[in-house]
């Protein structure tokens, strides 16, 4: 007697359901913003890269004051409001680390509320820092203030620099305990779970803007680099330098 044998037929796995939380002009922001700051510090020093600097410093003011604008004029989630409750919520969250009589220690503390928070403010913080930062380096470009001030714009910086680290192991340090990347939503948009969206609309066109907004002024600084290179700033930074030229 022959018996047969049927072999399962392979099953299709079911999608993973998601929901938009962050659209494309708020992660394109984000990793202009990233971007610039990263290539802004590592040109800090040396005039071969000083108009790069520069330009780079540039826009990232450029870059606040289009997240400014889209947290007052735009959608519900992107707004800057949001963001101000989320800090707002920072003392009830620490009051919750003190357990009342009878309960386990840490029993209340909602630690996605202290995520949220900690990204928040991180936020917040990063784009307060733009404004000094900025017209810091505006001023020192120009010969304004002295030396002091180009004291003050390295200080900004470095505090900028640790603000950012500070938020990067807060993002692995979350992503290792919960065993899932928490900065993959920022490229993606999306996290995994079921209900509406949180950003109901993508506006990609918006982040389309946005980058071509970014990569003309860049063409455009390239162009005028020359003339600028030449003119007063530069001249005055090789007479403070006279040691130095364009080539150093």
């Amino acid at each position: 007697m022959h018996t047969t044998t049927h072999s399962a037929a392979p099953t299709r796995s079911t999608p993973v359901a998601t929901r938009r939380v962050t659209d494309a002009p708020t992660r394109m922001f984000h990793w202009l913003f990233a971007l610039c700051f990263v290539g802004a510090y590592a040109t800090a020093d040396g005039e071969r890269w000083r108009m790069l600097h520069v330009t780079l410093g540039y826009t990232l003011a450029g870059l606040l004051g289009f997240r400014v604008l889209y947290g007052l004029l735009g959608p519900q989630h992107a707004r800057l409001s949001l963001l101000w409750r989320k800090v707002n919520g920072l003392a009830k969250w620490l009051r919750s680390f003190k357990p009342a009589a009878g309960q386990a220690p840490l029993a209340d503390v909602n630690w996605r509320q202290g995520h949220n928070l900690a990204m928040a403010g991180a936020v917040v913080l990063l784009m307060a820092l733009v404004l000094p930062l900025t017209l810091s380096g505006y001023a020192t470009y120009n010969e304004w203030g002295g030396e002091w001030l180009e004291e003050v714009h390295e200080f900004v910086g470095e505090f900028f620099l640790w603000t950012v680290l500070a938020h990067l192991a807060l993002l692995l340090g979350l992503s290792l305990l919960r065993r899932k990347n928490q900065a993959l939503p920022m490229l993606t948009g999306r996290i995994e779970g079921n209900g509406p969206d949180f950003a109901k609309r993508n506006h990609v066109w918006l982040a389309g803007l946005l980058l071509v907004a970014v990569l003309g002024y860049w063409a455009w600084e390239w162009q005028q680099a020359p003339i600028r290179l030449s003119g007063p700033a530069a001249s005055g930074w090789t007479d403070r330098h006279p040691g130095h030229d364009e080539d150093d």
